[in-house]
């Protein structure tokens, strides 16, 4: 009897050993899909710079992530729980490896990085030829001959980048789902909500890391290792500067195959969590009929399919709020995706910088807005319609906060000839002719090259030639430039590479931007659990499943998909000065219109956001008189054994309605 006993105790053990070993490998999982999809999300202006495309190419880039995704999500959905689903997992994670790997690979066939400029530092030039020179021929990097300059202009190295991408999302695809399934089926249900605790932390961590490894991988340059980068004439801050993405994606990808290992050796199948053997025949034949008939539910499921639809399309609450998540969702994918690009743009930071500076001032408190919105959902028994105004009006109060980002606002760099006169006075619009003035007629610069330094008098101009600069003295991004004609107001009449500084008034706007930006992520994230808990609770119980799929893929097709292109096409309407390629092609843009790509990346989510909350106030009202299926008749004449069989009937809904907006809210979120 005793040796039974323990025989039973060492394979409870065994089980019990499997399932967290699987917890620890999906767990890893969720880091290494999150690390590499806010990794990517963060490379987006370097990706821009590097292959010289314009923002919309790089929206649409960064959206086929989500096409990739959905090409293998109806697979996954009807076939995944039949099959190895530890070895699916495994083939997902090795697929996003291969992704990143594929992503990294241009780095490797393109050849070195070559930005537009002046100054020659090889020294096959005379060491004065990008000055001005009255009656002179300018030389200026990059120079090739004909052919070469066709190749680099046809060059379609970031098709890689984009299929890479595409494989990315089919990896990521089988993760999420057959995860939770898996941990659903043979976990404990007391403990299934502390595992999914425990993934839902590496979906935390995993961005925080990756936003940290983006914001390192920017500071260093993209070629560092084969060249002197003591010879380079850009900084970080430089728009031309460009981060060794690369590296990163090396990264994601040996991450990710790492993660792939350990599910190749997990069980297609583990005996339910703390179900003993030998002991009770009959439970275990309960438990075998028991998923015989989920089975058959499951088989039957596609006869279901256009039923469940119509009940579907024909539930109001749940139309209207598909409709504001399409709308939000525009919203949130244009800002997220473009922030780092923002904050170069309006505020001078590095593109390093401002990496970091998201992921230290939104991650946090969004990931405490998801905890302290369940508690409050827990502690105070939020019913659905309290839920609904609790959504409803802590995101209208946000969406009023928002609007003092506009507040937050810096002036257009001064750059002479560009935004403003060369002698200061700003003016709105960009005209060649103005690139030249009498203090440069004569130096034979040219126009087109963006190549900006900063000058003692605290104006910025194209080039040092533009600048009338006649000398030189130091190296690399030391190198001053003297005897400046345009700026003999100055004392000096030197400058310096590089745009000027800012000013201490804007870094006081960055931080209030910063501020509002933390305040915003905050109360919006606590507004999300009971927005999703209404999504839920408004649909029928075996429709949720399907309910869930049908908002996810919506969302993604109507704003994941689009939102980064057309977005990005808005914001090349910005642009004041496009880089220049070999043959004279535009190349990426250098600098914008600060204040017209306010207007937009502050402005048109503002319209969108304003708009969904039509639909919004209509569930509201649908809500006053209208009997949700998840709701009792009547709470209040219940006798007290069936208020405590209600209960616990409500509580076991909301735990696994609570699972549902872990597996998908944080996803889409972080």
């Amino acid at each position: 009897m005793g040796e039974t006993e323990k025989r039973i105790e060492t394979h409870r053990i065994r089980c019990l050993s499997k399932m967290k070993m699987f917890l620890l490998a999906i767990t890893c999982a969720y880091v290494s899909k999150t690390l590499s999809g806010s990794y990517m999300n963060s490379m987006l202006t370097q990706i821009e710079r590097q292959f010289n495309i314009p923002t919309s190419l790089v929206g649409f880039i960064n959206g086929s992530f989500e096409i990739g995704n959905l090409l293998l999500i109806i697979f996954v959905s009807y076939f995944g729980t039949k099959l190895h689903r530890p070895i699916m997992i495994g083939v997902g994670c090795l697929i996003m490896g291969l992704g990143c790997f594929l992503q990294s690979l241009p780095h490797f066939l393109m050849g070195r990085y070559e930005y537009e400029s002046t100054v020659s530092v090889s020294g096959n030039l005379s060491s004065n030829s990008f000055l001005c020179v009255e009656n002179g021929t300018q030389n200026f990097r990059p120079t090739e001959d004909p052919s070469a300059c066709v190749k680099e202009v046809k060059s379609l190295m970031w098709v890689y980048v984009l299929v890479g991408n595409i494989i990315r999302g089919i990896g990521e695809t089988p993760i999420m789902p057959l995860g939770i399934s898996y941990i659903e089926d043979f976990a404990k249900s007391e403990n299934s909500p502390l595992y999914i605790g425990f993934i839902e932390t590496g979906a935390i961590i995993g961005p925080l890391i990756g936003l940290l490894l983006a914001s390192f991988c920017a500071n260093v340059y993209v070629d560092t290792g084969s060249v002197n980068t003591d010879d380079l004439t850009i900084a970080p801050t430089d728009t031309r500067w460009v981060g060794a993405w690369w590296f990163g994606f090396l990264i994601c990808a040996g991450v990710n195959v790492l993660t792939a290992i350990p599910f190749f050796f997990l069980p297609k199948t583990l005996p339910k969590e703390g179900l003993e053997e030998n002991v009770d025949v009959t439970k275990v034949d309960k438990e075998e009929k028991r998923k015989e008939e989920v089975k058959k539910e499951k088989e039957g499921l596609t006869k279901d399919f256009f039923p469940f639809m119509k009940s579907l399309l024909l539930n109001p609450i749940y139309m209207l709020f598909i409709l504001i998540s399409i709308i939000q969702f525009n919203a949130f994918v244009n800002m997220i995706s473009f922030m780092p690009k923002y904050l170069e743009q309006q505020y001078g930071k590095s593109s390093s910088d401002a990496i970091f500076l998201i992921g230290i001032y939104n991650l946090p408190p969004i990931c405490i807005g998801y905890i302290v919105g369940g508690l409050i959902m827990k502690k105070f028994k939020i019913t659905v319609k309290q839920a609904a105004h609790i959504g409803c009006w802590l995101s209208l109060l946000e969406y009023l906060l928002y609007y003092l980002c506009f507040l937050t606002t810096c002036d257009n760099a001064s750059v002479a000839g560009l935004t403003t006169s060369y002698e200061g006075m700003q003016h709105d619009l960009y005209v060649e002719s103005t690139v030249f003035a009498d203090c440069n007629l004569n130096c034979s610069c040219p126009s087109k090259i963006w190549d900006p330094v900063c000058g003692d008098n605290g104006l910025s101009y194209m080039s040092a030639c533009l600048a009338g600069c006649k000398e030189s003295i130091g190296s690399g991004i030391n190198m001053v430039f003297q005897n400046c004609s345009c700026l003999q107001s100055s004392t000096n009449s030197s400058a310096v590479l590089g745009l000027c500084d800012k000013g201490d008034t804007c870094a006081l706007m960055l931080q209030y931007f910063l501020i509002l930006s933390t305040l915003s992520s905050f109360i919006y994230s606590l507004a999300a659990i009971p927005g999703y808990m209404v999504l839920l609770r408004c649909i029928k119980s075996e429709e949720k499943s399907l309910g869930v799929g049908i908002h996810t893929f919506c969302t993604r097709v109507f704003a994941g998909i689009p939102a980064p292109i057309y977005f990005g096409a808005l914001v090349d309407s910005t642009c004041l000065h496009w880089g220049t390629l070999k043959c004279g092609e535009p190349g990426a843009c250098r600098i914008y219109d600060s204040t017209n790509f306010r207007y937009i990346y502050l402005g048109l989510p503002a319209a969108l956001r304003g708009s969904s909350y039509i639909p919004a106030l209509m569930i509201l009202f649908i809500l006053r008189n209208r009997q949700l299926p998840g709701e009792s008749v009547s709470s209040g004449i219940m006798h007290t054994g069936s208020k405590v069989t209600g209960k616990q009937s409500e509580l076991k809904d909301m735990h696994q309605d609570f699972k549902v907006v872990n597996a998908v809210d944080m996803k889409t979120k972080l």
